[in-house]
């Protein structure tokens, strides 16, 4: 799994993989003010940015890498 859960924040790591998409539907789903950081990402799958799309949380930290930061920025704001 690409995302580690802890509390109210979910750290995205490496690649996040189609199989991503329902655990954190459900986790976002959970919480009240839900923090994302992608800190360490380095790839999302279309269906994860596709929940994310739909939710709605709180970018701790954007990721490192300059085309996923360009990406996920223009598709979350």
């Amino acid at each position: 799994m690409g995302i580690e859960y802890k509390k109210k924040r979910a750290y995205f790591k490496d690649t996040v993989t189609a199989d991503d998409a329902e655990p954190l539907l459900q986790w976002l789903q959970k919480q009240k003010k839900p923090e994302i950081s992608f800190s360490e990402a380095s790839h999302l799958h279309t269906a994860v940015l596709q929940v994310l799309m739909a939710g709605d949380f709180i970018v701790t930290a954007w990721p490192k890498e300059a085309n996923l930061f360009q990406w996920l920025k223009e598709a979350l704001e």
